[in-house]
């Protein structure tokens, strides 16, 4: 994948191996697990604080409203702070946050504990460029495509293990475990993950200054995070309330709806193709794809709301859509700005679970108004949106193309009758 622009690239480390991919993939995948396992549980989570199944669904709001915060504040240090500490420190707050959600006696105190979950959770978009940073260029695709599915896969099994473990533990054991996760991440990034001391020299306002510099100078990332947010909201609004339709109109238990989270772990497998697509120039064009089928996977599941195997398939076709979308953007912003890879990341993230908490704030007042429909309805708009500026983006690019070969010719014909 070529340069675009910026400061030349130092030649990748060494480091980089498929063992320490493996390493990545897999802390990604435990962390950001985080953001998620409250989803499946919000029955069980208003049952137990005696609140309504629309407030429950705040947690999964407030949970990536903090992730965003994170993202916003706290990745930007990613180009500041050698990155093994600042994964490594970060992971102790989250085990810390963790432990406290598991024994938190009212539904105020869990909320706030929620927020510091999500924003302790992005270790895992500090590991992502990371590894960007640590693979040669012409395989960064398919290496991010490789952490992405650990992340990805994390994502989407996050749900299964928290319903199977509220199942046989209750609810809340599920935050215990993963708070003992949390710090045995911590002590295996310390021991195996290379250091690497950013170049930026400047301070942390100066850091947060410049991301509104990379926003006014950067097009492509501008239409890239706008896009996947429109997909990372359509993916929030289907798997917030599933399990409310999964329970109402279909009386599944926890184990069930466990199993259905299961299914929709098949859209990982979209991560390693959506890299080596981005490695050979296809990326705009299957970003286009990406965005119809997520749209059409929510016509089938409106369709389908009465038959689970439609829902099943159109969970899978949502889930890969969504993840090839957001491996094939990753691969395309970073290689703008080799030097501010963390901070695009920012950006890039910031944008995507603003509008990942939004939507799933709005998915809860329809499901609760209007049921699945309402749901699907919102569903099926929020990728065709994330279209529209896709086709503008490929419309502009074909013009400022064309306008570059009017310029070359003419330079050309100028030279000549020099």
């Amino acid at each position: 994948m070529r340069q675009l622009v910026g400061v030349p690239e130092k030649a990748a480390p060494r480091q980089m191996n498929p063992a320490l991919t493996l390493v990545l993939a897999v802390a990604c995948g435990l962390t950001v697990a985080n953001l998620y396992y409250a989803q499946p549980l919000l029955d069980l989570v208003a049952g137990s604080f005696g609140v309504s199944q629309g407030a429950a669904t705040t947690v999964v709001t407030l949970t990536q409203t903090g992730y965003a915060l994170g993202l916003l504040f706290g990745l930007p240090l990613g180009d500041l702070v050698e990155n093994r500490r600042l994964a490594t420190r970060t992971l102790l707050v989250t085990a810390t946050a963790l432990l406290l959600a598991a024994v938190s006696p009212v539904f105020g105190m869990f909320l706030a504990v929620s927020v510091l979950v999500g924003t302790t959770s992005v270790v895992a978009q500090v590991l992502v460029p990371l590894a960007a940073h640590l693979a040669p260029a012409d395989q960064r695709g398919k290496v991010v495509g490789r952490v992405m599915s650990g992340l990805l896969t994390g994502i989407l099994l996050a749900r299964t293990v928290s319903s199977l473990v509220a199942d046989l533990l209750g609810w809340r054991a599920i935050y215990v475990i993963s708070a003992v996760v949390m710090l045995v991440l911590a002590v295996v990034l310390r021991r195996l993950l290379p250091q690497r001391a950013p170049d930026h020299a400047a301070g942390y306002v100066a850091l947060l200054a410049s991301l509104g510099g990379l926003v006014r100078s950067e097009p492509v990332l501008r239409r890239r995070a706008l896009c996947q947010a429109t997909m990372f909201g359509a993916f929030t609004t289907f798997w917030t309330t599933i399990a409310h339709q999964l329970i109402d109109e279909h009386h599944f238990g926890q184990v069930q709806i466990a199993l259905f989270a299961l299914v929709g772990a098949g859209g990982a497998a979209a991560a390693p193709v959506a890299g080596r697509i981005a490695d050979r120039g296809h990326g705009r064009t299957a970003s286009g794809v990406a965005l119809l089928l997520a749209s059409c996977a929510f016509v089938l599941a409106a369709l389908g709301h009465g038959s689970v195997p439609l829902l099943a398939v159109a969970a899978v076709l949502l889930d890969f859509a969504v993840q090839c979308h957001q491996v094939l953007s990753q691969a395309e912003i970073y290689a703008l700005r080799a030097d501010a890879r963390a901070r695009i990341n920012t950006v890039f993230m910031t944008t995507v679970f603003v509008g990942g908490a939004t939507s799933s704030a709005v998915a809860g007042a329809l499901h609760t108004a209007y049921g699945w429909s309402g749901v699907c309805a919102f569903g099926t708009v929020l990728p065709l949106a994330g279209l529209l500026m896709w086709a503008h983006g490929q419309w502009t690019a074909r013009t400022q193309a064309s306008a570059d070969a009017v310029r070359a010719a003419e330079a050309a014909h100028m030279a000549d009758v020099a």
